[in-house]
């Protein structure tokens, strides 16, 4: 099948790039997102985000005719579902958004269309997805209902991109397509094939589904080990980025480097989709889960204790995005801390150098101000480290007062 045209539903950090390096291709790419002023700025060859390469590709590719951006999909030859998954408050996942794109979508669909979803999901979602557009298409059949006689073929594809890195490993990386047939694999691989120079690998669209959940449930675990040894160390007064240093001349022994929590999309929210349908056998990766939502609370009482002498302290956060180098604050551990420190009274001096205002979650905070570094570095009486930017490198030169380093930020990058 030669596709002519594609839908991406959704133009957020994945969506976006997505959209224009296809459009890259050469292909017709209407981006639909629910924003307008998304929209709107998309449509200039401007962008709402922050990634390397990206502003330059989709300027070209706006300019070219390739990529357009609507708030309603049209007709297409295919569709993709880049759109949140976040989860409610007792860590059941909202599929709302997903559910809301296919409804969107099937006014749309016609026979011979693929629909690709892409967002992080639990197992199960790819064929709820086709049954909520079975029901609004009665008219069109579908994988669950006719196998691979189906009009409409659906997949599931996962990205599994670095943020500050997405536009080359969108090519580069290999991919996972899950079909819920066979046919729907071999029709969404001809699409990622259009741009993916990784190999293409063909499973079944649950086996999709789990293999998104489990590399992050991985990393999670795995970044919990090393938060869990920073406690530790911190009760025994021994230095765990000596201690890991040491530990990793093991030539069998690869720890990472613990931080101030976990955030993002992916990392801090993926492992509760595996706890929530798996209660009883998931004891690992909640364990997993549960220390690396307490290390915010640690570094917290850290910071307390280090202007529990000083009146009215001003605290300088630096950094709130959830990784370096982006402007990305979804699932933000140094986010939440700050708002936490806020919430308590503290004058907080905000420095991220990848946004220019604050966060809308401080819209009602007077006690909370985005600052430049050289700012909050002459008028703080606490500096706090809980993202490694590049642009606090020159700290490790200077000499500081009070200063917590919770990233080890001194030891260079």
């Amino acid at each position: 099948m030669k596709f002519k045209t594609v839908n991406m539903i959704g133009l957020g950090y994945i969506g976006l790039p997505t959209a224009a390096v296809i459009a890259s291709k050469g292909v017709n790419v209407i981006g639909v997102d629910i924003n307008q002023n998304t929209v709107d700025t998309i449509n200039r060859g401007e962008i709402h985000i922050v990634e390397p390469g990206l502003e330059e590709l989709v300027k070209k590719v706006v300019h070219q005719g390739y990529l357009r951006a609507t708030t309603q999909p049209e007709k297409a030859d295919a569709f993709i579902v880049a759109v949140p998954t976040p989860f409610k408050e007792d860590y059941e996942p909202n599929l709302d958004y997903i559910k809301a794109a296919a409804k969107s979508i099937a006014k749309v669909l016609e026979k011979g269309n693929l629909v690709i979803l892409e967002s992080t999901s639990p197992v199960g979602v790819t064929e709820k997805m086709a049954e909520w557009l079975a029901e609004e298409r009665p008219d069109l059949t579908f994988p669950q209902q006719v196998g691979e006689e189906a009009d409409v073929n659906i997949a599931y594809c996962p990205e599994r991109v670095l943020p500050g890195k997405v536009i080359r490993e969108l090519v580069e990386n290999d991919r996972i397509i899950g079909g819920m047939t066979p046919k729907c694999t071999k029709q969404a691989t001809q699409l990622y094939k259009i741009f993916v120079e990784g190999e293409c690998v063909s499973t079944n669209a649950r086996t999709a589904e789990m293999s998104k959940l489990t590399e992050n449930a991985y990393r999670d675990v795995n970044i919990a080990f090393a938060n869990e040894l920073s406690l530790i160390c911190d009760k025994a007064g021994i230095d765990v980025w000596e201690l890991i240093s040491l530990a990793n001349r093991h030539p069998r022994v690869n720890i990472l480097q613990p931080g101030c929590g976990v955030g993002g999309h992916c990392i801090a929210v993926d492992p509760w989709f595996i706890v929530n349908d798996f209660p009883e056998e998931a004891k690992i990766i909640k364990a997993a889960r549960e220390i690396n939502d307490y290390k915010p609370k640690y570094v917290i009482s850290k910071i307390e204790k280090a202007v529990q002498d000083i009146e009215n302290p001003k605290i300088a956060c630096l950094g709130l995005a959830f990784k370096p180098d982006i402007d990305d604050l979804r699932e933000s551990p140094a986010l939440q801390i700050t708002k936490k420190l806020a919430d308590k009274g503290y004058e907080i001096l905000a420095v991220e150098p990848n946004i220019n205002i604050l966060p809308e979650i401080f819209n009602s905070y007077n006690n909370v101000q985005l600052s430049s570094l050289e700012q909050a570095l002459q008028i703080s009486d606490l500096i706090v480290v809980l993202v490694k930017h590049k642009e606090f490198i020159g700290l490790k030169h200077m000499k500081i007062g009070k200063f917590l380093d919770f990233v080890n930020i001194k030891q260079g990058f």
